[in-house]
């Protein structure tokens, strides 16, 4: 082993048996490893690895709360690592410093107990870099397990710089995204409710199941809001999906009342075209389908990435009639169909923050430069799709994120460049459509903006802009 490695407490894989490696941490170890290495998404690849792995309901749902606790709190875990073992968290083997966010989790947020949290972590380094990472790893461990989560947190906070560095260690959350997010509050006079917001972002979300109108009807509970959303009955949803073979589906209920408010926005008339521009993974696309099929509306999906053009076809299955998906850079798509829709969903790239619930590794993936990449894109698509509405059409702009230049930026830019374009109140319409009374706040415009602390949902952006009925296509 050479002396760098030995400093990272890392060096090439040996044989070492995985003796007393619990499956469950084996399977949440390799998901935290391939969202390190590949830019894996966990929500996708540990139903995967926890059914290749076999492991029982108690198993699967230990898997899943380490997974996802340690990947939600990464930020205050890697400062209490840093401090135990005395050197930054860039100086220790990826592989080695995964296993040790593992195990932090366990001891610091968790009641299993000390000795299993450090004795297995310690047998799963072993394995995957060797006797001496292990042996750097039980040292830090140990050093860990003599103190409590609150002396550790109090630790940590002692060398924040500022009140916001203090409140990121706190809730595990980048500094950036928490300033982010109070602005968003603040453009809605709730900045008072950033606290309650971060602790959303860091419970595990109920999950919420969409039945596909005319196809399927909402089982119980229901949920509040979107009228084709309730609640999953307990176990595994993935079985009450096969049964229904795809009309009812795995699905945000704020996703659900996006793509709800564009159908919803005005009377549906036979005939019209409307079109999914962004449609991947396809979850919008399949209840926007099911919705124009009862009134004989003609919808097109595009998606740019061939593996997600497939999860959409993949959701359309369970709807009857063809729904052409395209495979074409949307911009350009829109761009050459001038006034050829009625109704287009923009569901724009975007940074995610909205989903930190479901997707926590997102919070320490992305970084501002994402945000100036991706406005960018997002203006290109919105103007592109309202170049491809006919005359009195609508365009439903969305967002998982409700960072303000992802959204009302976005629109402001459009709608200071085109003339043609009215924007509806969306507010109203979410409100009529919902089920029961929505506390929707404003920032002086008909925009919504969903949150999971207020509303149970992810933070959905919804605007609804239309195009003059008198304007041309050219």
């Amino acid at each position: 082993m050479s002396a760098r490695d030995e400093r990272r407490g890392g060096r090439r894989p040996s044989r070492v048996p995985q003796r007393g490696v619990q499956p469950a941490r084996r399977v949440a170890f390799d998901v935290l490893r391939a969202v390190s290495d590949a830019d894996a998404y966990a929500n996708l690849m540990l139903p995967s690895a926890i059914a290749d792995a076999g492991l029982s309901p108690q198993d699967a749902a230990l898997a899943t709360e380490l997974t996802y606790g340690t990947l939600r709190r990464r930020g205050t875990y890697d400062a209490v690592i840093s401090a135990a073992a005395d050197r930054s968290t860039d100086d220790i083997d990826p592989a080695v410093l995964d296993a040790l966010r593992l195990a932090v989790h366990q001891l610091l947020a968790t009641r299993v107990a000390s000795h299993a949290a450090v004795n297995e972590s310690v047998n799963l380094i072993a394995a995957a870099q060797g006797r001496g990472a292990a042996g750097f790893a039980n040292a830090v461990l140990r050093r860990i397990a003599r103190e409590t989560p609150g002396q550790w947190q109090e630790r940590i906070e002692s060398s924040a710089r500022s009140d916001d560095e203090r409140l990121a260690l706190r809730t595990a959350h980048p500094v950036w995204v928490i300033r982010a997010l109070r602005r968003a509050l603040a453009a809605e006079d709730r900045v008072d409710e950033l606290d309650a917001l971060l602790d959303a972002d860091n419970a595990s979300p109920e999950v919420t199941l969409v039945a596909l109108p005319g196809l399927a009807e909402p089982g119980e509970p229901r949920r509040p809001y979107a009228p084709t959303a309730y609640g999953s009955p307990g176990g595994d949803p993935h079985g009450i999906v096969a049964a229904s073979r795809g009309t009812v589906r795995v699905q945000d209920e704020g996703s659900q009342l996006v793509a709800l408010a564009l159908a919803e926005a005005t009377p549906v008339r036979a005939g019209e075209r409307w079109l999914d521009l962004c449609a991947g993974p396809g979850g919008k696309t399949a209840l926007l389908a099911a919705i124009a099929h009862r009134h004989g509306v003609a919808l097109e999906a595009n998606e740019v990435v061939p593996a997600r053009a497939g999860l959409v076809r993949n959701a359309l299955r369970a709807v009857p009639g063809d729904v052409v998906v395209h495979e074409e850079d949307g911009r350009v798509l829109a761009s050459e169909r001038p006034g050829a829709f009625d109704r287009i969903l923009v569901d724009a790239p975007c940074t995610g923050l909205g989903a930190l619930r479901r997707r926590p590794e997102a919070r320490w993936r992305k970084t501002p430069a994402d945000v100036a990449e991706l406005v960018p894109l997002q203006v290109e698509l919105l103007s592109a799709a309202v170049e491809a509405l006919a005359p009195g059409g609508i365009v439903a702009y969305v967002t998982c994120s409700p960072h303000l230049a992802e959204t009302t930026g976005v629109v402001q830019e459009v709608l200071r460049t085109r003339a043609d374009l009215t924007e509806l109140d969306a507010r109203a319409i979410v409100a009529e459509l919902a089920d029961s009374p929505i506390d929707l706040a404003t920032d002086g415009s008909g925009r919504v903006q969903l949150w999971p602390h207020r509303h149970g949902t992810d933070a959905m952006f919804l605007a609804l802009l239309q195009r003059d009925p008198a304007s041309g296509t050219a």
